[in-house]
């Protein structure tokens, strides 16, 4: 069966060619905007169905994936600009927080979806470990401000879960999920 992954990320693109190598990339066009009082889970829930099911592929299973930083259930998306970076790294600074990822596999009128929350433990930072950080290209197109699979995992002290899925793709999870829409066989 083919295979549609419903996002324009690079890292969810290396990360589905270890399970898939391949497949179709489709950027789709969706609001990402939160609702009013919705949790980070439902939030990263509802993104990966509307990804999902924002991609017309006749006979394709297509997958859909957001993945969000919380800490004390404050969203961090990805930063504004260098100010909002700055606030984000400095939250995150010598704390815990949880880093969500969902996916959503859709094929026809079927969807299934689950969520992975991982908690990840930073050091704590300094001015200059911020500055330094952020005059790098690394955090600007992430959620939270950082990259685990880059420099930013030097600020990583514990990671409990998945690592992939801080990354942007739960590997164990969405390899079951494929299997159950399209057989254990490649």
């Amino acid at each position: 069966m083919q295979i549609v992954l419903a996002s324009g990320s690079p890292r969810r693109q290396s990360l589905l060619e270890l399970l898939r190598p391949e497949f179709t990339c489709i950027t789709p066009d969706v609001d990402e905007s939160r609702n009013e009082g919705e949790t980070p889970r439902n939030y990263v829930s509802r993104l990966a169905i509307m990804k999902a099911s924002a991609v017309d592929a006749q006979g394709a299973l297509v997958l859909g994936a957001d993945t969000t930083v919380t800490i004390n259930n404050n969203v961090l998306g990805k930063p504004e600009d260098y100010e909002d970076a700055t606030h984000m790294l400095s939250l995150l600074s010598g704390q815990s927080h949880q880093v969500m990822t969902g996916v959503a596999a859709r094929c026809g009128d079927a969807i299934e979806s689950f969520v992975v929350t991982t908690t990840v433990t930073f050091v704590q930072l300094s001015k200059r470990d911020i500055a330094s950080y952020l005059d790098t290209a690394e955090p600007w197109d992430k959620a939270g401000a950082y990259a685990i699979q880059g420099r930013g995992g030097v600020f990583v002290q514990q990671i409990q879960g998945s690592y992939s899925s801080v990354v942007g793709l739960p590997l164990a999870e969405t390899k079951a999920l494929i299997d159950k829409f399209c057989g254990a066989q490649r």
